[in-house]
């Protein structure tokens, strides 16, 4: 196990809160890495611990291979199978046949992220990418608050 050691570790903390704003196509996975890694850099911070918050109920954050698009179309397929769009088994539709059955993937999944950013950079693996994961059949504004803690 290595230590990487950044030399700031007296050094006071400071933190940055920011919102960003996505429309997404509907149903499906959006990719926002470049947008998250462009307003981590913006900061001008080097080290610390971003944190994601998607201000949604029937949407989530997800860290996702980004490099075979088939992993999306899979993932997105299991959800439909799991949790199906069927206004009968549901009280609650008030916005549509796909309105719960998104509520319960929300559930399923996750509304926030946190990475951690090294030399200004965000901690992510070769082949993870950031994803706002519509649970919604049709095209929505999605928010999502950041806050970035570091030195």
């Amino acid at each position: 196990m290595q230590d990487h050691q950044t030399g700031a570790r007296n050094a006071p903390l400071q933190q940055a809160l920011g919102e960003l704003v996505f429309e997404t196509r509907g149903q499906g996975f959006l990719e926002i890495t470049q947008e998250v890694s462009d307003w981590v850099a913006q900061q001008g911070l080097t080290d610390g611990l971003l944190t994601l918050f998607i201000r949604h109920t029937s949407a989530s954050l997800v860290i996702q291979e980004n490099v075979d698009p088939d992993v999306q179309a899979d993932m997105l397929d299991f959800f439909r199978q799991l949790v199906v769009e069927d206004t009968s088994l549901y009280r609650h539709s008030y916005e549509g046949p796909d309105d719960q059955p998104a509520h319960i993937r929300g559930a399923l999944t996750s509304s926030d992220l946190k990475i951690p950013l090294q030399g200004g950079r965000l901690m992510l693996g070769r082949y993870q990418g950031i994803y706002l994961f519509e649970h919604r059949t049709s095209p929505k504004i999605r928010h999502i608050a950041l806050h970035l803690l570091g030195n």
